[in-house]
């Protein structure tokens, strides 16, 4: 951190502060600075500071009025901090706050030194990383670049990923591991496993060899917070967040042919234990997005019914490697010559596995993705069985559809689907064409749709998360 090698410091409290090559306001400009800036302080002239900035390698003079200045002194460091508590909440102050924090690092003796500054030291960076993430191309953009700056020079690492056409920023989490590795209080170790473990800042580009390290990795953090001592708001987040790395490690297992009963479990569980009553507005959505992302591997707590084999039924063989293919068989086609095989290299829930009543139609849940179910509808026509796709929505992002139930009359499908778009999420209780697969109507309740009210499956609405 460059702040390590300054005795006496200025450090730049307001956006936009020129460094002028002379005292006065008509000299030229030599560069733009912004709040947290740590400068070398060199002489005093008027009204205006003579400094030096290393991160820039560049001189000149600053106004007095647009900084403050701090030794790093040991008496000085329970002043330093009692500044980093203050900024450490305010919002567009992040910078400003972490160069606080480094210089109170600086200052402290290091026995002195507890989670308090990393914990604060985290969060404001954390925050700026949010900030620029959903700000971006805003007029305050600019600024928000001038303080990403800033903190880069403190040693503050933020990591960029690319989502759906957008970047997203992340924190890449030092001071929380830090956090977690000291005496720490509950709320302190549940906010530092909470923003480590942000579904969002996964690489989607991370192989899928590393992936099911890192959501184990992250399964482990969570572990690690534990929610005593925790207000009610702070342990629904903890338990939505474990809700859904636990749904990530559970498809992970299946993908690699390893049991996932109890991922599952727990993730169900984690979801099933979040008090609905306490959820604050902001945390409506991340709830949404548990309970999809446990939606999409509900399966995995679920067996094959028992008698299944003797009608139409599916059943699975091995393809290309790491390939999974689906043999549609019944009493008279065996394995050996089944009806129809179509292969894939999602996890295939073969107890999701339902026929309707005349043996015409069967549909199965395929998961190609951790937060992405799709589903597999077999068809009999004139000229023998197909088999289609029906998608959660058109881009592939966090979302499931499954389904609920047959409509008598063999031409109609009752289905509920749960997605993501546009960063919203949207649920929808449906009657699917048979014939076409296209959606003949649909509700946001299943008591607004007759068919529905009337027809649903009973082992669907058991194990459905869709109806929490």
């Amino acid at each position: 951190m460059l702040i390590a090698s300054l005795a006496v410091m200025a450090i730049v409290t307001q956006d936009q502060a020129a460094l002028r090559a002379a005292p006065r306001d008509s000299a030229q400009q030599q560069a733009v600075l912004w709040q947290g800036e740590s400068l070398e302080i060199r002489g005093e002239k008027a009204d205006y500071l003579q400094v030096y900035d290393h991160r820039l390698e560049r001189g000149g003079y600053i106004r007095a009025s647009q900084v403050r200045t701090t030794t790093l002194d040991e008496m000085d460091a329970p002043q330093l901090l009692s500044v980093v508590r203050f900024l450490r909440d305010a919002p567009g102050a992040e910078s400003l706050g972490i160069a606080y924090a480094a210089a109170y690092l600086k200052a402290a003796p290091a026995k002195d030194i507890s989670a308090e500054p990393f914990d604060a030291l985290g969060t404001m960076a954390d925050r700026l990383a949010h900030q620029a993430s959903v700000r971006q191309g805003k007029a305050s953009d600019p600024a928000l670049a001038g303080h990403l700056d800033v903190v880069a020079g403190y040693g503050v690492t933020m990591q960029s990923f690319e989502h759906n056409g957008r970047m997203q920023l992340c924190y890449e989490g030092e001071a929380f591991r830090r956090v977690l590795a000291l005496p720490a209080t509950d709320e302190q170790k549940a906010r530092a496993a909470l923003a480590l473990t942000r579904n969002e800042c996964v690489d989607p580009a991370t192989p899928p060899a590393q992936r099911v390290l890192l959501d184990k990795w992250r399964a482990d953090v969570l572990e690690r917070a534990t929610s005593t001592n925790l207000p009610d708001y702070m342990r629904n987040r903890l338990h939505m967040r474990r809700a859904g790395v636990w749904s990530a490690v559970a498809f992970e297992h299946a993908r690699r042919g390893e049991p996932a009963v109890e991922a599952g479990s727990r993730a169900l569980d984690e979801l099933a234990a979040v008090n609905k009553a306490e959820l604050t507005d902001e945390d409506a959505t991340p709830y949404t997005d548990a309970a999809v992302r446990v939606g999409a591997t509900r399966w995995a707590t679920e067996s094959v019914i028992a008698g299944a084999s003797k009608g139409l039924h599916v059943a699975t063989t091995a393809g290309q490697p790491g390939e999974t293919c689906v043999l549609l068989v019944d009493a008279q086609h065996d394995e050996k010559a089944p009806l129809l095989k179509r292969c894939t290299y999602g996890v295939v829930w073969t107890a999701s596995a339902r026929a309707n009543p005349g043996n015409t139609a069967l549909t199965l849940a395929v998961q190609p993705l951790d937060a992405w179910r799709e589903l597999w509808v077999f068809r009999k026509q004139d000229d023998g069985w197909i088999a289609d796709v029906v998608p959660p929505s058109a881009d592939p992002d966090v979302g499931y559809v499954e389904f609920a139930g047959w409509v008598p009359g063999g031409k109609q499908m009752l289905a509920a689907r749960e997605i993501r778009v546009d960063g919203r999420f949207k649920r929808s209780f449906e009657t699917i064409n048979l014939g076409t697969l296209e959606v003949d109507r649909h509700a946001d309740k299943p008591v607004a749709l007759s068919a529905f009210y009337r027809w649903q499956d009973p082992a669907w609405k058991r194990i459905t998360v869709s109806m929490r």
